[in-house]
C-alpha cells in the first residue's frame, strides 16, 4: 500500500507541544517510557500465546534492544513483543484512546517535574519520544500477520504522520528516534546504559545492548556486535526481600504507576497454604487523576506463575483500596484464567481476602509508627477508605479505628482525630461520641448545634465529605459507644438542678409562643419545641431520631436521587433575646415564626425555598422595628 499522510487527533497535536517545548528538562523519561511500552508489548504477546503459541514464531525468546548510531545521530529500541498491525498503529500511534484526556491538560500545572509525571499515568508515553527527537520512525509488525504486512509510520512531530506497508520479517517493533541537534550526549552507551539501570532495572525482560571495548591503537571504544545483558532482567517480586534495596523498590513503583513520586509505603512477601502467591503492595503518595472514577481498577497485574495475565484484576481488590499498586503472582490459578473464572475461583477470594488484610496491617503500622506519613495518606485517600465501612463488614472495626475525623477539640481543618483518640478524651459523664455534619469545615465549626457543647466542654467530629452520612449510617458505635448526631432528636445532656429548674419555668411561659408557630410553621416544620441546646442562635432545625438529616437530603437531591421527605423540628432558644421579645400576640408573629424557620434553615447550609418571600418578611420586620 502506497504512502498515505494522516492529521494526529486534535489532542496528540497539544500533547505534542506539550512535550517539545514544555517538558524538555525532564528528557530522561523517554526512555523509561518506551522500554516500558516495549515490556507490555511482550506481556501481551506472552500471555496471546498461551492458547496460540504459533505467535512466538520461532523465536520464544523475548529481549528489548537499546542501540544508538552516532554518525546517524539516532537511537533505537527493539523489541520482538505483539507488535501491530497497520490499523493498530494508526490507533495507538495517532490518538490517545484511553479516556480522560481532557483531564490530562486540565491537570497541568506548570511545575515541570509534575507534569512529566503524569505522561505515563494517561497512556501517553510513547509521545515523550518527541522531546529529544524532531523525527520518530516506527517499523512494527503484529505476531502472527505475514512479513509482507509490516507497518511503517512517522512523523516529525508537526501535526501529521505518514504510514505505509512493508516488508518486515521480524515480529515485534522498532522505534528510531532521530535525535534532535543539541542532544549529543545521548548518542553515548554509557549514558543510555546509566538511564536503562536508574529506570528499567526491574524490567522482567533482558535488555540488551551491544558490548563496548577500548581499542588501544585507536584510543577509542568500539562497538562489537555481540550484546550483553545491561539490566538485571528479573521480576523483582520473585526476589528475596533481603536482595531488594529501598531504590530498587521505589524505582519499580514507578514503573507501575507511571510516576515519579515515591511511594509512601510497601509490602512485599510469599503467601504460602492452600492458595500460594506474592504479593508486592504500593501505597502511593498521590492520589491519581481518576481515583473517584469506580469502574476505574488499574492498581494491580495479575501474573500467574510469573506470565503476565491481565493489568488491571479489580477482582483481587475491593472498590475501596482501588488506590493500590502492585503486583500478586499466583502459583495456583490456571495460565488461561479469564475475567469470569476469576469471579468464581474460590482462590480468588482467598487471594483478595489476604491482599486487603496485608494493605489494612500495612496502613495500621503506618498509623501506628509514622503518623505523618498516615496524614499525608489521609488526605489523598481519607474519602476514598471510608467506603470501606459501608461495603466490607468483615473489616469494619479494622477500618473504624483508621479513619480520621476534624473536631472541635482543636482550631485546625485538617482530620487527624481517630475514634480511639476522642473515646479517651470523653467526658466521665458522657455516653455518646457526637458530631455534626456540614459543607465545608467552617460551616461545622459554626453550626448553632455545637452552642451547647461548647459550654459543656464537650468534643465534636465536625464531618465534612460528602461520604461520612452515608458512613455513619453504617458506623453506629465504636468501642460500644453510641455515634449520634448533634442535629437529631433530643440531646440527653444531663442538665444539673438549677439548669432544670430554670427550663420547667421558662417552658411554662413560652407554651403559648411554641403553639402559635406549630401551627403558621405546620406545612414547613413536623414540630416545634423549645431547647437548651443553644446558646448564641434564636433557633435551629434538627432531624427526628430514624431520620434522614438536612444535610444529607440536600446532598442526595444535589447528586440527583430523590431523598424521601422528611420535615425538620425547628427548636427555639427561650434564653435568646429576640425570643424573649416574642409572644403568640405580638404583631407580625407569623413573619418572626417564618423568620426564625428560615435563618435556621440558612445556618445549616441550607436553601431557602422562596428567597423573595424571606427578604419582604425581613424587611417588612425592620421597618416595623425601625417605627416606620
Amino acid at each position: 500500500m502506497a504512502q498515505e499522510t494522516m492529521s494526529f487527533q486534535t489532542e496528540v497535536k497539544q500533547l505534542l507541544q506539550l512535550m517539545i517545548h514544555s517538558l524538555y528538562s525532564n528528557k530522561e523519561i523517554f526512555l523509561r517510557e518506551l522500554v516500558s511500552n516495549a515490556s507490555d508489548a511482550a506481556d501481551k504477546l506472552r500471555f496471546e500465546a498461551i492458547a496460540d503459541g504459533s505467535l512466538l514464531e520461532n523465536d520464544p525468546d523475548l529481549r528489548i534492544r537499546v542501540t544508538h548510531d552516532a554518525a546517524a545521530r539516532t537511537i533505537t529500541i527493539d523489541d520482538n513483543g505483539i507488535g501491530m498491525s497497520r490499523d493498530e498503529a494508526i490507533a495507538n500511534l495517532g490518538t490517545i484512546a484511553k479516556s480522560g484526556t481532557r483531564d490530562f491538560f486540565d491537570r497541568l500545572s506548570g511545575d515541570q517535574q509534575k507534569d512529566a509525571a503524569l505522561i505515563g499515568q494517561f497512556g501517553v508515553g510513547f509521545y515523550s519520544g518527541f522531546i529529544v527527537a524532531d523525527r520518530i520512525t516506527v517499523e512494527t509488525r503484529r505476531a502472527g500477520k505475514p512479513a509482507a504486512e509490516g507497518v511503517r509510520w512517522e512523523s516529525a512531530g508537526d501535526g501529521e504522520f505518514a504510514i505505509e506497508t512493508i516488508e518486515r520479517a521480524q515480529r515485534g517493533t522498532t522505534i528510531t528516534l532521530h535525535l534532535r541537534a543539541d542532544e549529543d550526549e545521548l548518542l553515548s552507551s554509557w549514558k543510555l546504559k546509566s538511564l536503562i539501570q536508574k529506570y528499567s532495572d526491574h524490567i522482567a525482560l533482558p535488555i540488551l545492548m551491544q558490548k563496548e571495548e577500548w581499542d588501544a591503537e585507536k584510543s577509542e571504544m568500539v562497538v562489537k556486535d555481540e550484546f550483553e545483558t545491561v539490566n538485571q532482567a528479573s521480576a523483582l517480586w520473585t526476589r528475596s526481600k533481603n536482595d531488594i534495596d529501598a531504590e530498587q523498590y521505589t524505582s519499580f513503583y514507578k514503573h507501575l504507576a507511571h510516576t515519579q513520586d515515591d511511594p509512601l509505603a510497601w509490602t512485599h512477601n510469599r503467601v504460602e497454604g492452600r492458595t500460594e502467591y506474592t504479593q508486592l503492595l504500593y501505597l502511593p503518595s498521590k492520589a491519581p487523576f481518576d481515583l473517584w472514577d469506580r469502574s476505574q481498577r488499574g492498581g494491580l497485574k495479575l501474573y500467574v506463575k510469573r506470565v503476565f495475565i491481565m493489568d488491571d484484576a479489580e477482582q483481587l481488590l475491593p472498590s475501596y483500596l482501588r488506590f493500590i499498586r502492585g503486583v500478586v503472582d499466583s502459583s495456583d490459578l490456571p495460565l488461561n484464567v479469564s475475567r469470569e473464572i476469576l469471579q468464581e475461583s474460590r482462590d480468588v477470594r482467598a487471594i483478595r481476602d489476604g491482599v486487603t488484610k496485608r494493605v489494612l496491617s500495612m496502613l495500621e503500622e503506618l498509623a501506628e509508627n509514622e503518623a505523618d506519613k498516615y496524614a499525608t495518606f489521609w488526605g489523598e485517600f481519607g474519602q476514598v477508605l471510608k467506603e470501606g465501612i459501608g461495603e466490607d463488614n468483615a473489616n469494619r472495626e479494622r477500618l473504624a479505628k483508621l479513619v480520621r475525623f476534624s473536631s472541635t477539640h482543636d482550631d485546625s481543618d485538617a482530620q487527624k482525630v481517630s475514634l480511639a483518640e476522642y473515646v479517651g478524651r470523653m467526658k466521665e459523664s458522657q455516653t455518646k461520641i457526637y458530631y455534626v455534619s456540614a459543607d465545608s469545615w467552617r460551616a461545622a465549626r459554626n453550626s448553632p448545634h455545637l452552642e451547647v457543647f461548647r459550654k459543656k466542654g464537650i468534643e465534636v467530629l465536625l464531618l465534612t465529605d460528602r461520604v461520612d452520612e452515608w458512613m455513619l449510617s453504617f458506623l453506629t458505635e465504636f468501642e460500644g459507644k453510641p455515634i449520634a448526631s448533634v442535629a437529631r432528636g433530643d440531646l440527653d445532656l444531663v442538665p444539673d438542678e438549677a439548669e432544670k429548674e430554670v427550663q420547667e419555668q421558662v417552658g411554662d411561659a413560652l407554651k403559648p409562643l411554641v403553639e402559635k408557630a406549630k401551627e403558621v410553621l405546620k406545612d414547613k416544620a413536623k414540630d416545634v419545641r423549645l431547647t437548651f441546646r443553644l446558646t448564641d442562635s434564636p433557633s435551629c432545625l434538627v432531624a427526628d431520631d430514624g431520620a434522614m438529616s438536612g444535610y444529607l437530603q440536600r446532598m442526595l437531591k444535589a447528586a440527583g436521587q430523590n431523598a424521601p421527605a422528611a420535615q425538620p423540628i425547628l427548636e427555639i432558644n427561650p434564653e435568646h433575646p429576640l425570643v424573649k421579645q416574642l409572644s403568640a400576640d405580638t404583631p407580625h408573629i407569623d413573619d418572626w415564626c417564618h423568620l426564625l424557620f428560615d435563618q435556621a434553615l440558612l445556618a445549616e447550609g441550607g436553601s431557602l425555598e422562596d428567597p423573595n418571600a424571606y427578604v419582604r418578611r425581613a424587611n417588612s420586620l425592620l421597618l416595623a422595628a425601625a417605627g416606620k
